[in-house]
């Protein structure tokens, strides 16, 4: 089989969507797997490289979903891949309770040195970004004494019981799931577009939603119940909503008054995604002059494999008692040696100063398309933490989430893999493989913006 290099692919359909191959494995999954299991877009993956996906038809997508963020790198980079497999054929499996190796440590050593905590380190290594959080809010729990957790609205960080509890976004995730776990407080997230008042600068507006957590600490929960408050400093399922960096400061500012604990979930966000290695660097001093106490991580760190981690100040991570942590695959050897390989590509080759080119060729044809279509409410990138979102007036606000799911059809007949995102369901997310290239990306770009003007002519 001849391989081919993953900037000469671009976008090639060879007839309808899906194709006859494509359709009888989508027959097949459609039997087998559970209808709760959402799919965005009918695709059969064959193989893919680099920010292109080829179906088992041979039709060539650009992937604007990026496995939701877990692909910063992009699709089986050799360094990483060989990483892979050298170790596959020396060490598949021990668990860390049970003994030691060496991939777990280095990665540990990894994130020590690129997660923005001043002084000594630990790290516990986990499945998924779901399990990274509930261990940090453990943690919290018996270093603090402390019971509660404050989280926001618009927030997402998984589906396992304490990560629904922490999710915002009650009919997708949470109908018919409950009971939620106990001691779980929600506050405003400052959403400036949406909910800033007109007139308002965004001083004001950050000391308003301080004011909404200190009014919590008085209607919700006393401040000495509370053992963390876990922010996204963008959101990601909630539509890619950065916190400004005065909200973020204040933040730190007030918990640190009360002994409160801080996490920064990083699972979407981390890695390059947002033009720095940490979205919680775009806040100035982070690391020099303030810090948060702990970082939750996952998707982007293991290209793929599943591995999250959680990395705090030492003094915290080692409260709790030996054998109070820990699961049987967490800091697996594969995917420690994967991860190790993924941070040493995505450091090498400045993939953070990529990202931010990727947001600025994306912004250039976001603001273009809004002067089209009175639909697009507003654009966000965060370095190439890129999103869409659509209105059905742009003076009242009032979120359309009829637009984008006709958008990722439409993407997706024109050679796209896309996924929607927000409270609403109302924006577009763009989680592009940083490794994508300029061709590539304008590529995708056409493509997006066809699929608008065609969604917006359908939905009249």
């Amino acid at each position: 089989m001849t391989t081919t290099n993953a900037a000469d692919l671009t976008i090639k359909i060879n007839g309808p969507l899906p194709g006859p191959r494509a359709q009888a494995v989508l027959d097949r999954r459609d039997a087998t797997s559970v209808k709760g299991l959402y799919r965005s877009c009918p695709i059969v993956a064959d193989h893919a490289s680099g920010a292109t996906v080829t179906d088992v038809d041979g039709n060539v997508f650009i992937d604007l979903a990026g496995g939701i963020g877990a692909l910063n790198a992009g699709h089986c980079t050799p360094e990483i891949t060989a990483a892979i497999h050298a170790q596959t054929d020396k060490l598949l499996h021990l668990c860390a309770i049970v003994g030691t190796y060496e991939p777990m440590v280095q990665l540990n050593e990894r994130l020590h040195e690129i997660v923005p905590i001043r002084g000594p380190k630990k790290t516990l290594l986990c499945n998924a970004g779901v399990e990274a959080g509930e261990n940090a809010g453990k943690i919290a729990s018996y270093a603090t004494g402390r019971q509660g957790i404050i989280v926001f609205e618009g927030a997402f960080h998984g589906r396992s019981l304490m990560g629904m509890t922490m999710t915002s976004k009650y009919d997708l995730y949470k109908r018919g799931f409950g009971p939620f776990a106990p001691e779980v407080y929600r506050v405003p997230f400052p959403y400036e577009n949406r909910e800033k008042p007109a007139g308002m600068t965004t001083e004001e507006f950050c000391d308003l939603r301080i004011r909404d957590l200190k009014k919590a600490f008085v209607a919700q929960i006393d401040p000495t119940s509370v053992a963390a408050v876990i922010i996204e400093p963008v959101q990601g399922e909630g539509g890619f909503i950065p916190a400004p960096p005065a909200y973020m400061r204040a933040l730190r500012e007030l918990t640190a008054e009360h002994g409160i604990l801080l996490a920064s979930d990083e699972v979407q966000t981390g890695f390059c995604r947002t033009g720095k290695m940490f979205a919680i660097e775009h806040t100035p001093g982070c690391g020099t002059e303030w810090d948060v106490d702990m970082m939750i991580m996952a998707k982007s760190i293991g290209s793929g494999l599943p591995i999250a981690a959680v990395t705090g100040k030492a003094e915290i991570m080692d409260k709790p008692h030996v054998g109070g942590l820990g699961s049987t695959y967490g800091g697996n050897p594969v995917a420690c040696a994967g991860a190790v390989a993924t941070i040493d590509f995505l450091r090498a080759n400045n993939m953070a100063e990529r990202a931010n080119e990727i947001g600025a060729i994306c912004e250039d044809y976001f603001r273009r398309w809004q002067d089209k279509h009175e639909a697009i409410g507003d654009y966000r990138c965060t370095g190439a933490m890129c999103a869409l979102e659509f209105v059905n007036d742009r003076t009242t606000k009032e979120p359309n989430n009829v637009l984008p799911p006709l958008i990722v059809s439409e993407g997706f007949q024109r050679g796209l893999i896309m996924i929607r995102a927000g409270l609403y369901g109302s924006c577009l997310r763009s989680l592009v493989p940083l490794v994508i290239t300029d061709a590539q990306l304008h590529d995708a770009m056409q493509a997006l913006g066809a699929a608008i003007d065609a969604a917006v002519e359908k939905a009249v």
